[in-house]
Formats: structure tokens, C-alpha cells, sequence
């Protein structure tokens, strides 16, 4: 009865639109990812950021730009994303 199930398929993978902070390492760049929420008690709405350190095989993106990234397996210690696409060049 094992033969007969198939496979799950693979889930959708989570994206995030940032801006790059940094590209000093070799095909990585850390990409800050900024979201809003509203308090719970008074109501004002909190800024906040995130860092993921994402993958760029082509060490295309430079600092200032805006790129997706996209989760993928972990391919070091801290890089469990990669970059998709770069939405907009840094001026």
C-alpha cells in the first residue's frame, strides 16, 4: 500500500522584498526586510526590521538595491535564502 501514495508536494516557499544592506562577502548579501504591526495595548503603529542573509550566485546586487529573496535549504550556517530577482537598482 506504501507504492500506491504519492508524494506531497512541496509547499510554496516563503518570499520577502528588502533592500540590500550589505554585499562585502563573496555571493552574499544581507537584505533588510522592514514590516509594520500595531501595538496591542496602545494602538501605534511599531516600525520594524529584519536581517536574512541571502545568496547571489552571480554577485549581481549592490548595496541600495531592491531584490525578492526567496526560502530555500540552508546553504551555510546562516544563509537560508537567495535572492530571485533585483526589483530595482540603487541610484
Amino acid at each position: 500500500m506504501m507504492g500506491e501514495m504519492e508524494a506531497p508536494a512541496r509547499g510554496r516557499r516563503k518570499t520577502r522584498v528588502g533592500v540590500v544592506v550589505s554585499d562585502a562577502r563573496n555571493k552574499t548579501v544581507t537584505v533588510q526586510v522592514a514590516s509594520s504591526a500595531t501595538h496591542p495595548r496602545y494602538s501605534k503603529v511599531m516600525r520594524r526590521s529584519t536581517r536574512f542573509h541571502a545568496h547571489d550566485e552571480a554577485n549581481d546586487a549592490k548595496v541600495g538595491d531592491t531584490v525578492r529573496i526567496v526560502e530555500t535549504r540552508p546553504i551555510s550556517k546562516q544563509k537560508r535564502w537567495r535572492v530571485a530577482e533585483i526589483l530595482e537598482r540603487a541610484r
